[in-house]
């Protein structure tokens, strides 16, 4: 592929997969389409100061024009742009259909008028509910149980619908919990990292005993990057980490790591609809010779240190963000105020 349109390209996968293209494709010219909403941050994107094979377009995949700027001349796009937070999703659904169903058909139509190669549609695992035992194949019914899911299913199943009903060569794929450097610090692992490095409070919901499969989102990226040259068009590829650990687990890691006591472990009260368990097969993805690199352990310890060594990155939002601010507080302030010590 020349030339590679990476939507969301400012946010914490999409910004990972750009490195990663560049790192091991070198002579790739590489287009950004961001809106810059609360979780895209041209700080992740500081690599390609100077590059001359780089484009930065701002921009909404929901606006046919800023789409049509920013695909021309790509023979690949993919899409990672999209509301993220189920959490978010359930204070306000409207953003996530924009960006997740609305965006989704934008970006289609332009890249079947284009004429692109590939057309890489990052889903996920929620599409397919909870699972109490066994693992989700490709090939299992889909039952989103929020708003987010449900978005991101509509995304999802608009974007198959592309290949079976004009050829467009489109690849699905559904990641498990990503984490990592640069993530944005609303979800579990980097609000609990830099609340602890502060000794504020860790707002576990209910029991704890949620279990998600987390996968490093550098093996994510790399995951993308060899089914962008390798991959199948109509085909779904889940993308797993092999990685199954409870949410209070992950939790006493990460205060061990950082050297801090656990009465910093309160549990609130439960979000709505939250959904037990999830697991992936990703045989169809290995057969073709792709496997993780990194296990949780390794992963999670190379996260917390680059919390903790790069505080520039993350303080800002947590004490100057707005938007930040008025979300934790309208999700977690009445929560802790009943709280109880795990």
């Amino acid at each position: 592929m020349k030339r590679v349109l990476v939507t969301g390209g400012a946010g914490f996968i999409g910004s990972c997969f750009a490195r990663t293209l560049r790192a091991e494709r070198p002579d790739a010219e590489i287009v950004v389409l961001d809106k810059l909403t609360y979780a895209g941050n041209l700080e992740n994107l500081r690599l390609f100061d100077g590059d001359p094979l780089y484009r930065f377009v701002k921009g909404d995949i929901a606006d046919p024009e800023a789409v049509k700027d920013a695909m021309a001349g790509c023979d690949a796009v993919l899409n990672f742009a999209a509301e993220t937070h189920v959490d978010r999703s359930l204070l306000s659904a409207g953003h996530f259909l924009d960006t997740d169903v609305k965006g989704v058909f934008v970006l289609l139509e332009e890249a079947r008028r284009v004429g692109v190669e590939r057309f890489i549609q990052i889903s996920t695992d929620e599409v397919y509910g909870q699972i109490l035992e066994g693992a989700f194949t490709e090939n299992d019914p889909l039952n989103p149980r929020n708003p987010y899911s449900a978005a991101k299913c509509g995304g999802d199943r608009l974007a198959y619908s592309f290949f079976a009903s004009f050829g467009l060569p489109v690849i699905v794929t559904r990641a498990s919990n990503n984490y990592g450097p640069y993530q944005f610090p609303e979800k579990l692992i980097p609000l609990f990292v830099t609340n602890a490095i502060d000794d504020l409070p860790l707002p576990l919901y209910g029991d704890g005993k949620y279990v998600r499969d987390w996968l490093y989102v550098e093996d994510h990226a790399r995951a993308l990057l060899f089914l962008l040259e390798k991959g199948t068009p109509g085909e779904t590829y889940n993308v797993g980490g092999g990685n199954e650990v409870e949410n209070i687990e992950i939790t006493r890691r990460i205060l061990s790591i950082l050297g801090k006591p656990e009465s910093l472990i309160r549990k609130v009260a439960d979000r709505p609809g939250h959904d037990r368990r999830y697991a992936l097969s990703t045989a169809k993805l290995e057969a073709l010779g792709w496997k993780p690199r990194f296990d949780f352990e390794t992963g999670i310890e190379s996260t917390v240190r680059w919390f903790v060594d790069n505080e520039a990155w993350w303080r800002p939002i947590k004490e100057r963000d707005v938007q930040f601010r008025e979300w934790y507080q309208k999700n977690y302030a009445e929560r802790l105020a009943t709280s109880k010590p795990a």
